[in-house]
């Protein structure tokens, strides 16, 4: 029957009946062995993550939050730190008339006494706040710059220092053309002196820092920053409020913040150099204009300031005459009271002369049309005073070409610099 000697259907058994005993005990020791190790592996870990969560809860519940402390340094700023107390708040006090008693509130005139009478006292206020510029350091007077709009129309000045110290100020002098002012203060309290860089040398895109008080002394010593957005733009100023410009000023454009109070602060290059003296921006709400503001270069503020810190004012070539845009003369008076050719459209008409001056001795005369100076076209009253301003100075001879009663004259004068143009 093969390998049973039994019922197949049941289940073998070994024959011989010691062999079962040792294997069974064999085997229940191999038991105990492998759960002994088992034990040993298994609770040490359970035990460590159970220490391990005990303490995180511990943890969470008894300590502080981890405040760490990290000084950041950048470029930015490292010139800020540098230039930060050379930039000033200029404060332009105006005196104004106040009633000192008010209506008397007892009217014995009409009682047959002697009247009260209202008494009126000048007192100085604040009239306007804007920004400087610590340029230079001589002994016991320091020198800023800030914008000849900041000072207008001042009785009294003052300068707030970066420590909160305030002194008083005079003014130097003013150009209203560049629209620059140099004021002087005591030296004592000055920190630091800001130095000038080569506006010529910047590039569209450039990185900037603007440092001012913008909307008054609350915000003293702002910080912005932004790029040069553009270079050598023109940009027409009416500087006698008639809503005709009066002159193009040539500026640097950039989209660093500026607003009010900004006026006469620096714009510094990441040398730490002062490349510019901010003058101005664009504000238009309905357009919702942004980013878009200026600064006069520093190219073109040092020689004036220089000049006004020597003589108090700037002297410019002058012809001594008044003058008037031909393009808002009627076509009629141009046709048959200046006798004009058709097709003279541009120039500037002579409105007045001044006696004596430069015009007056060259023999032009009231009405003469100017459509030349030295050979360059002159289209308006703006490029005629580009001309005087930038390319002349006080001696040189110049050439003008004019037309009178229709006929083309030609004169030579010498610039003085005793009188100037207004319009």
């Amino acid at each position: 029957m093969g390998y049973y000697d039994q019922d197949p259907n049941q289940t073998p058994k070994r024959s011989n009946k010691g062999g079962s005993k040792a294997g069974y005990f064999f085997t229940g020791l191999i038991g105990v062995i492998i759960g002994a190790l088992l034990v040993w592996l298994i609770i040490p870990n359970v035990m460590n993550t159970s220490n391990i969560a005990g303490n995180s809860a511990s943890q969470v519940q008894t300590t502080d939050p981890v405040q760490l402390s990290t000084d950041i340094s950048t470029d930015i700023t490292k010139v800020v730190a540098d230039v930060d107390s050379a930039v000033v708040g200029v404060v332009n006090l105006q005196k104004t008339q106040q009633d000192l008693w008010g209506t008397s509130p007892f009217d014995f005139g009409q009682q047959g006494g002697t009247t009260q009478e209202n008494k009126d006292t000048a007192i100085t206020e604040e009239a306007g706040t804007g920004s400087g510029v610590i340029y230079k350091k001589d002994g016991k007077i320091a020198y800023v710059v800030t914008n000849n709009h900041v000072v207008d129309g001042a009785d009294k000045l003052e300068v707030k220092l970066a420590d909160g110290t305030k002194v008083d100020a005079k003014l130097v002098g003013t150009d209203i053309w560049t629209d620059l002012a140099v004021i002087s203060i005591p030296s004592k309290d000055v920190k630091a002196v800001a130095t000038f860089g080569d506006s010529s040398k910047l590039k569209k895109g450039e990185s900037v820092i603007a440092i001012g008080n913008p909307l008054g002394l609350d915000y003293y010593g702002s910080v912005t920053t932004g790029v040069i957005s553009g270079l050598n733009r023109s940009v027409p100023v009416d500087l006698n409020g008639d809503g005709t410009a009066d002159w193009n000023a040539e500026v640097l454009q950039t989209d660093t913040a500026i607003n009010p109070g900004n006026s006469g602060g620096a714009l510094i290059n990441m040398a730490g150099q002062v490349i510019g003296i901010n003058s101005m921006k664009i504000s238009n709400t309905q357009d919702a204009v942004e980013g878009i503001g200026f600064a006069i270069p520093s190219d073109t503020a040092v020689p004036i300031i220089n000049e006004l810190e020597q003589n108090g004012k700037v002297e410019r070539p002058s012809m001594g005459i008044t003058l008037a845009d031909l393009s808002d003369v009627p076509s009629y008076y141009q046709q048959n009271q200046l006798k004009l050719p058709a097709d003279i459209t541009k120039g500037v008409v002579i409105s007045g002369v001044q006696n004596g001056s430069a015009a007056d001795k060259a023999g032009l005369e009231k009405y003469d049309v100017i459509v030349e100076i030295d050979g360059q076209k002159v289209d308006d009253a703006i490029s005629l005073r580009k001309i005087l301003y930038n390319d002349k100075k006080v001696g040189d001879e110049m050439k003008v070409k004019a037309y009178r009663n229709g006929e083309i004259i030609n004169k030579t004068l010498t610039l003085t610099g005793s009188l100037s143009e207004s319009k």
